[in-house]
């Protein structure tokens, strides 16, 4: 068994950071509907402008809102306006083909990579 990467949000932007929330990613559910992860998955968060990488779950946000908002301690180390990547994996004996999206600076889906 291997974990395989599965799902993943290329290039999103961090629209707030609540340092004040429990914890989690709230992210646009449509754009967790485009690659299949689940509200309260675990996800791999990593900032492109920082270089910081962390684990946490997801939380669905408002269709069409464009919202990735880091919370609680995760908004410690990315913050509002930082350029992402967030990950799902899933644990397989089998090669996967992941479905990836790029969105653009206002988190909106572009197209399938």
């Amino acid at each position: 068994m291997r974990w395989v990467l599965r799902s993943k949000i290329h290039k999103a932007v961090v629209t707030d950071a609540n340092v004040n929330y429990v914890g989690s990613i709230t992210i646009d559910a449509d754009l967790l509907d485009k690659v299949g992860l689940w509200p309260g998955e675990k996800v791999l968060v990593v900032s492109n402008t920082s270089g910081a990488r962390l684990e946490t779950y997801t939380i669905a946000g408002e269709r069409g809102s464009g919202v990735m908002c880091m919370n609680g301690a995760a908004a410690h180390l990315i913050r509002a306006g930082e350029e992402i990547i967030v990950m799902g994996f899933e644990l397989t004996d089998r090669p996967l083909s992941p479905t990836v999206i790029l969105v653009d600076p206002a988190n909106a889906f572009v197209r399938y990579l």
